[in-house]
């Protein structure tokens, strides 16, 4: 079917065009065209009514109805949405919108420290990146409040979190033990080490024993409090140079006093203790359950050989209690390390024979692994039998060491493997929220930079308990992509604003559901400002 003209000639040499809609036949072997509808004069159609008669036509054509209708609609920017709908519900439940009113009240400060360092915070969540690219980062983000931002905001806003750190963990403590009932009875601290690019604070930004190993770079060190949920409570940073034992003692006087926490156990791991610092925490009233450097205790041989019955916890758990000098400890053990424990050992000594055959006796005093099995009598040089079945007592074990009378021989076994929580929280801040390598140069900038790293691991594990909670399965990183994928499209009709968003895919409204957020409407108007 087609639009066909036909003119005609009047007799004073004039003409006519007519319009006609004719369609295409055929009949027998030809091809012939009727006339469906004569349309009228093509001059008077086009004073107006072709318009409208074309105008009612496109509504009986879907193909032509959309095609008209999309040259009226202007989608002038597509902006990730859904990832800062979840996460500021949460920043808003832990209470973290009024701690910044409270600290703002009654100052001058017109900057909008709150929003800037939410800006931060989620930028850590889900794409982690310089300050200096945080203001580019923002424009993908639709949040209207960070229209206002700027550089500076960002860089004062670390300052700020810097300045307040103590009063906002206090604040987020008691709202997060409140809101998730955790349990704080036992409380895991550890440290790790991260290093600087460049300049960094000078005093503060030193060499020192490294966990990244990076030895050519100055460094500091962090500490998270971690309940035995996994949840974190506070942290602290370091010059690069403190020793593990001062962190600890640090720790001790936060427990005691800024959290103001009762009936607390504090659990750490092997070489971050010592006699003097255990005393000092059972004068705090503390209780403390600590791992053993089983090799440099000298009461270790009477604690590994004192007889009595291992209990059963686990196939890859057995415990024994054991009193010595009036300290309580309980022996760990584990039949599937003690076989890899002995497989280990009986290799390297193999490998030792060998090179003892072949008079390679230089290198092997020279080898830390291998030395500790050698015993060297003037310039004979040969295996230690009596080091061989020491080293066979150690095979699967670990010692800790508590001070606590109530708690049975399982739950200190189990408190102290507790302790990949923090290294749980120290993968986050290392990797997923790329805390390392710092390049800010002063120490308020790195304390700040650190408080952001830290309250994204907040709400990251805000989220993870809430979605744990609902019993739901889903893996935590692909729940971020699905949620990155909700996008606010910013469309204009006829001088008119809409917001409107594309569907949910995957299973972001597994996090809508779990933080109590209704995902926004398809399409809302704008009101104009």
């Amino acid at each position: 079917m087609f639009i066909r003209t036909k003119v005609f000639r009047n007799k004073d040499g004039s003409t006519r065009t007519y319009l006609q809609l004719v369609t295409s036949e055929r009949v027998g072997d030809r091809v012939r065209q009727r006339v469906v509808a004569n349309l009228g004069r093509l001059d008077e159609l086009q004073a107006g009514s072709l318009d409208r008669l074309i105008e009612h036509m496109i509504r009986f054509s879907r193909r032509q109805w959309l095609l008209e209708k999309a040259r009226q609609i202007e989608a002038r920017q597509a902006r990730t949405w859904g990832p800062v709908l979840i996460f500021r519900r949460l920043w808003e439940e832990l209470g973290l919108k009024a701690t910044f009113a409270r600290l703002l009240n009654g100052t001058a400060i017109e900057t909008d420290f709150e929003e800037a360092a939410f800006a931060m915070v989620l930028n850590r969540l889900l794409d982690p990146m310089s300050k200096l690219r945080v203001g580019e980062w923002v424009k993908t983000i639709y949040r209207p409040e960070w229209e206002r931002l700027e550089l500076n905001h960002f860089y004062r806003a670390l300052d700020f979190l810097a300045e307040h750190k103590a009063r906002l963990e206090e604040a987020l403590y008691a709202r997060v033990w409140d809101l998730f009932n955790l349990k704080l009875d036992l409380v895991l601290w550890d440290t790790t080490t991260t290093y600087f690019e460049g300049r960094a604070a000078e005093g503060f930004a030193d060499y020192g024993f490294s966990k990244d190993k990076r030895p050519d770079r100055v460094q500091s060190m962090i500490g998270v409090l971690v309940s035995r949920d996994g949840f974190p409570i506070a942290h602290e940073v370091f010059p690069g140079n403190t020793a593990e034992l001062d962190t600890f003692r640090h720790v001790v006087e936060k427990v005691k006093h800024q959290f103001r926490l009762g009936r607390v156990i504090l659990v750490a791991d092997r070489g971050m203790v010592s006699e003097k610092l255990l005393s000092e925490i059972e004068e705090a009233g503390l209780e403390y359950i600590v791992g053993v450097r089983m090799r440099k205790l000298k009461a270790t041989r009477e604690v590994l050989s004192r007889p009595g019955r291992y209990r059963k916890v686990a196939s890859n758990l057995w415990v024994k209690e054991v009193i010595h000098g009036g300290v309580r400890y309980i022996v760990c053990f584990n039949p599937e390390e003690k076989e890899h424990d002995c497989q280990i050992r009986e290799q390297a000594v193999a490998r030792l024979r060998e090179k003892l055959a072949a008079g390679e006796v230089k290198q092997l005093i020279g080898n830390s692994a291998y030395r500790r099995y050698l015993k060297v009598n003037g310039s004979q040089v040969g295996i230690d039998e009596h080091v061989l079945q020491e080293e066979a007592m150690y095979d699967g074990k670990y010692v800790l060491r508590t001070n606590s009378s109530t708690l049975r021989p399982e739950e200190v076994a189990e408190a102290y493997k507790s302790l990949w929580q923090v290294e749980r929280a120290f993968r986050e801040l290392k990797s997923g929220l790329d805390l390392r390598p710092i390049y800010h140069w002063t120490e308020k900038r790195i304390r700040g930079h650190v408080m952001v790293c830290f309250l994204a691991l907040v709400l990251e594990m805000a989220l993870r308990r809430k979605i744990k909670d609902r019993g739901e399965e889903v893996r935590y990183d692909d729940l971020l992509l699905d949620l990155c994928q909700l996008k606010a499209v910013d469309l204009h009709v006829d001088g008119s604003r809409y917001l409107a968003r594309t569907e949910l895919t995957g299973r972001a409204e597994v996090a809508f559901r779990a933080v109590g957020v209704r995902p926004p409407l398809h399409v809302t108007e704008v009101p104009r400002a």
